[in-house]
C-alpha cells in the first residue's frame, strides 16, 4: 500500500522528478520536493499537489551536491512526516563535449549530482528503513547507465556507477524488508533532453520538430518519447507490495534503445 507513505524525491519541481511526485501523490502519498527554480513557481507546484491529491507536500531546496545539506533534508522530511518510506534518487545534470575538451569541473559538477548524491541520500535514508523494517529506494539511472555514447563521459560513468550504488545497497539491506532498483528511461523530453534537442536544431538548421524526430529515431527503435508519467506509474510499481521481492534489478524503459 502506498497511501499514508512519505515518498521523498530529488529534482523533482520539473520533468521526470515532478512526474514521480504526482504519480505517488496520485496513490495517497505524502511527497517532499526537492530541487531548484522560481521559488513563487516551486511553491504553486506544492500547494497545487495539496489541492489536487489531498496529501501532504513539503519542499527542500537542499543542493544535492552538498551532503551537509543532503543530511538536513532526510531528517527534515523524517521530522515532518514521521519517516522516508520511498526515496527516489532523481537529481540529474548533463554535459556534452569529447573527453579531451571535457571540463573538470563539469565533470566534478556531474559525478556529484547524478551519483554522489544518490549515496548520500542512501547513507542517511537507510537507517531509518532497517529500524522501521520497510523503506524502497528507486534510481533513476538512464539508457546510458547500460549502453555508452559518445561525449557524454560524465554522464555514463555517473549512471553506470548508479546501476552498480543500487545493487549494493539492495544487497545490504535484502533481509530488512528494503529493496532497491533503478529505472533506466531512453529519452523523456525534459527541459534536459529539450536543451540538447534546441542545440542540435540550432547547429543544423532544422526545425525543433525535425530534430525531435531524428534525435529520438537515432538510438530508439520506437520513435517515441517516454513520458514523465509512465516513469513515475513504474516507480510506483516498485514500490508496491507486489514489487516486494524486486531488488537489485534495472528497469529499462527506453523504446528498445538496449535491446538492440
Amino acid at each position: 500500500m502506498i497511501r499514508g507513505k512519505s515518498v521523498l524525491v530529488t529534482g523533482s519541481t520539473s520533468g521526470i522528478g515532478l512526474g514521480i511526485v504526482r504519480a505517488f501523490a496520485a496513490e495517497g502519498a505524502n511527497v517532499t520536493l526537492n530541487g531548484f527554480g522560481d521559488p513563487g513557481a516551486v511553491e504553486q507546484q506544492r500547494r497545487g499537489i495539496e489541492e489536487t491529491f489531498g496529501v501532504a507536500a513539503a519542499y527542500s531546496a537542499a543542493d544535492v551536491t552538498k551532503p551537509d545539506q543532503i543530511a538536513e533534508m532526510i531528517s527534515g522530511a523524517e521530522n515532518t512526516f514521521g519517516a522516508i518510506d520511498v526515496l527516489v534518487n532523481n537529481a540529474g545534470i548533463q554535459f556534452v563535449a569529447e573527453v579531451e575538451d571535457f571540463p573538470v569541473e563539469k565533470w566534478d559538477a556531474v559525478i556529484a549530482t547524478n551519483l554522489s548524491a544518490a549515496f548520500h541520500t542512501c547513507r542517511c535514508a537507510v537507517p531509518g528503513m532497517k529500524r522501521r523494517g520497510w523503506g524502497r529506494i528507486i534510481n533513476i539511472a538512464s539508457a546510458h547507465g547500460l549502453v555508452a555514447s559518445a561525449g557524454k563521459a560524465a554522464y555514463v560513468a555517473a549512471k553506470h556507477g548508479l546501476i552498480g550504488l543500487t545493487k549494493v545497497v539492495a544487497i545490504e539491506t535484502a533481509d530488512h524488508n528494503i529493496t532497491c532498483n533503478a529505472i533506466c528511461p531512453g529519452w523523456v523530453m525534459t527541459p534536459l533532453v529539450a536543451g540538447q534537442v534546441e542545440t542540435r536544431a540550432h547547429a543544423t538548421g532544422k526545425p525543433f520538430d525535425e530534430a525531435k524526430r531524428e534525435f529520438v529515431a537515432e538510438k530508439q527503435p520506437m520513435a517515441r518519447y517516454t513520458t514523465p508519467e509512465d516513469i513515475g506509474a513504474l516507480a510506483v510499481f516498485l514500490a508496491g507490495d507486489a514489487a516486494g521481492t524486486i531488488t537489485g534489478a534495472s528497469y529499462s524503459i527506453d523504446g528498445g534503445w538496449t535491446a538492440q
